[in-house]
């Protein structure tokens, strides 16, 4: 049986809802409670036989009212949930300078375009550990530009772009994302590995033309502030990876890979330009006497890109574990030892194969891991000794057998 709820009946209700907040069963004495305390009138109809659920307890729910229980108790200032206030951060996002940075590549184009202040949505695509986010960065650390970084993983969703609504002491608030804050401030938007990206991504369409947002969560329509632009790096086009070295990137709708104005392909630096990076890298180390190894890095990492580039081998060398090889030999002080851990990452062969590789670059780093691990099992000192005694014995030889000697042995 169900009731026909009145006014009469609601003042009751939200009388005792305001009272005990999600709760439906209300014992005689509750109910007697609400209606002194609030001065609505007795709920004669609720206490009737066909509410009941138990000794002198009745429930609203048998009465055909629906209760949302559970519900904890969240103080709320008044008027907080009428709209959510936009919360911002006002912190200031220019990346630091590098001083040993070497600019080469699309750096020059780049640093056009950022300069410009046009909107113009850039795709910058290479091979892992070619010096792309970097670029960007070190672009607008020296122009004093913002660059709000986003790194893109398949989970990456419309909140952590756009930003989202929370709870915040009571009052429902809206923080920002990375986006909105680019486009509020005129910044550089950086998308980092965008191909990994799922299709979740497609919220950022309207964004890409240049347009205003509509920000669905509050009904504000935010408009790019000048100088707001949109680059992306990918290992891949956003075509996914046929041969499998890049796990996990996906395929990019079309439509969304069209909104890119252009696409700039990263190479590897020239030779000239990789010894150069490794020589700053080795001073900022305070390493010394080491352009030969420099020298000696930069070819051996050639001779194994030409042989991937031809199918040869499987994997390559980049800029970024060369300059991982010398720090590992301002650690370890030993040229194989810190090739051998920084390229120990891939299968025994390849490793096997980088490794004698290099000792034909540079046949020394062999001999001196040769003679350090014979010095530090003591075979050098007791060669030493062995050849001392050797000596000894040649000479006392000599002094026997010599026809000049005035002494008599006999």
């Amino acid at each position: 049986m169900t009731i026909q709820i009145t006014a009469q009946h609601e003042k009751f209700i939200d009388a005792a809802q305001e009272i005990y907040p999600g709760q439906s069963e209300f014992s005689k004495s509750q109910i007697k409670k609400v209606c002194v305390e609030t001065g609505c009138p007795n709920p004669s109809w609720l206490q009737k036989s066909d509410f009941r659920v138990g000794h002198g307890t009745y429930s609203l729910e048998l009465a055909g009212v629906a209760v949302a229980t559970n519900i904890a108790s969240i103080p709320v200032k008044t008027g907080s949930i009428s709209a959510p206030t936009l919360v911002q951060s006002d912190a200031v996002v220019i990346p630091a300078s590098i001083k040993e940075f070497v600019p080469f590549g699309h750096y020059n184009d780049l640093k056009n375009i950022i300069t410009s202040g046009l909107f113009f949505p850039v795709f910058i695509t290479g091979l892992s550990g070619n010096g792309k986010t970097m670029m960007v960065e070190q672009i607008c650390a020296k122009l004093k530009r913002e660059c709000y970084r986003v790194n893109v993983t398949i989970e990456t969703d419309e909140d952590d772009l756009i930003g989202s609504n929370t709870l915040v002491d009571g009052n429902i608030v809206f923080r920002e994302g990375p986006v909105l804050k680019a486009m509020r401030k005129g910044a550089v938007l950086l998308i980092d590995e965008i191909d990994l990206a799922s299709n979740k991504i497609m919220c950022l369409q309207s964004i890409l033309e240049g347009k205003g947002y509509l920000n669905k969560k509050t009904g504000e329509f935010i408009t790019p502030s000048a100088g707001f632009t949109v680059l992306a790096t990918a290992n891949t086009k956003g075509k996914g990876s046929d041969d499998g070295r890049f796990i996990g990137t996906n395929v990019l709708n079309e439509a969304f890979l069209e909104r890119f104005s252009i696409t700039m392909e990263q190479e590897y630096p020239s030779n000239a330009i990789e010894k150069k990076i490794l020589v700053k890298e080795f001073e900022k180390l305070e390493v010394e006497g080491v352009i030969d190894f420099a020298s000696n890095l930069v070819t051996w990492a050639d001779v194994i890109r030409k042989s991937f580039y031809e199918g040869a081998i499987d994997e390559l060398i980049s800029t970024r574990r060369l300059v991982h090889i010398a720090q590992a030999f301002k650690m370890f002080d030993n040229k194989m030892k810190a090739i051998e851990m920084c390229v120990a990452r891939f299968d025994s062969e390849t490793k096997a194969t980088f490794l004698d590789l290099y000792t034909k670059v540079d046949a020394e780093a062999l001999e001196e891991t040769t003679i350090e691990e014979c010095a530090d099992e003591g075979i050098v000192e007791e060669e030493n000794e062995v050849q001392a005694a050797y000596n000894q014995g040649v000479q006392d030889s000599e002094d026997y057998y010599n026809p000049g000697n005035e002494e008599n042995v006999f």
